[in-house]
């Protein structure tokens, strides 16, 4: 269920015809963190230093929830798991906010989302040189190990009870470091930026001449010659899944990166990406996930019964369908 930055790229518009751009080139910075393209432009402001703190969050908490990292919370956590650990470890106070995050969205999902899905994605390793389908007797024994509601928060910390459980929180980190750096650049008196953590775009604000971003939902058709969709967003965060872009084949067999919590194996269903607007990056990172493993029926039905929350999906038959409301919210361009 890991959810790759690689694996679907939200494109930032910026106007190009001389009646609708920008007033002024965006200051804008990239780097490579989080095992993605970090890109951050600001629109009104010339201020480096602002830049500079973007940079050191998105680095602090890589520091903190990355599970590939031996030292940070989580590298640390599903260490003292693997050797059987009987008491709770003591994490910083974000990382516990994230993992209580994440085993509410198990809860809402029924377990379709789950944080404890580490030791599949793991054994699955799509980022691998030569990654390969697991045996089905690995993967009977890696999804023994998943199950959000093991869990165990206390005020000592967390607690994994099984050894070998293990916890990858890159269903929700990017989301929950987008709303940080939005947070952080209100605070420091920006009002037009746009922050984009590979597939997870916030817009903070509006563009400087108070009209919407737009923004545009790459079509997973591999033959399209159009892109899915054009959104106008403002003060708002874009997060797509799909099950396209990043996986490999083996045999002929397209094998994805977003992994069934049922079966272990890639979720097979009528999808082919799904994308959340939210005015929480965290709500959207979780959701499309979500929603991309129930199907669209089930996927669909769950958006509509959520408060301020709007969904695009794109069935594998390259139909999209719009979440009631949408673009009431979110006006489309196309």
């Amino acid at each position: 269920m890991k959810k790759h930055t690689a694996f679907l790229t939200i494109l930032i518009l910026c106007l190009l015809l001389s009646s609708c751009a920008m007033p002024d080139m965006p200051l804008t910075r990239t780097d490579f963190l989080m095992d993605t393209v970090v890109t951050i432009k600001l629109y009104d402001s010339r201020d480096e230093d602002i830049l500079d703190e973007c940079f050191e969050i998105c680095r602090r908490y890589e520091a903190l929830f990355s599970r590939t990292i031996p030292d940070s919370d989580i590298g640390r956590l599903n260490a003292a798991a693997a050797e059987g650990m009987t008491e709770p470890l003591p994490l910083s106070p974000e990382t516990i906010e994230l993992i209580r995050i994440g085993l509410e969205y198990g809860e809402l999902s029924k377990g379709r989302f789950d944080i404890t899905i580490a030791p599949l994605s793991t054994l699955w390793d799509f980022g691998a040189e030569d990654p390969h389908v697991p045996s089905d007797e690995e993967i009977s024994r890696a999804l023994a190990l998943v199950d959000y509601r093991k869990v165990q928060i206390t005020e000592d910390g967390v607690l994994l009870p099984e050894a070998g459980m293990a916890i990858d929180l890159g269903g929700i980190a990017k989301g929950y470091i987008a709303d940080r750096l939005a947070e952080y650049l209100r605070d420091a008196g920006v009002a037009s930026a746009v922050i984009s953590l590979g597939g997870n775009v916030y817009c903070v604000g509006s563009r400087p001449d108070k009209k919407a971003f737009r923004i545009s939902i790459e079509n997973p058709d591999p033959g399209a010659l159009t892109d899915a969709g054009v959104y106008r967003v403002a003060d708002a965060s874009v997060v797509t899944s799909g099950g396209y872009e990043r996986g490999f084949t083996e045999n002929g067999k397209w094998y994805h990166h977003i992994l069934d919590t049922r079966t272990g194996y890639p979720v097979e269903n009528d999808l082919a990406s799904v994308t959340i607007f939210s005015a929480d990056s965290v709500v959207g990172d979780a959701l499309s996930t979500t929603c991309f493993a129930l199907g669209f029926e089930e996927g669909l039905a769950l958006i509509n019964s959520l408060p301020d929350v709007y969904a695009m999906f794109i069935t594998t038959d390259n139909f999209c369908h719009d979440s009631e409301g949408l673009t009431d919210h979110f006006p489309s361009d196309m």
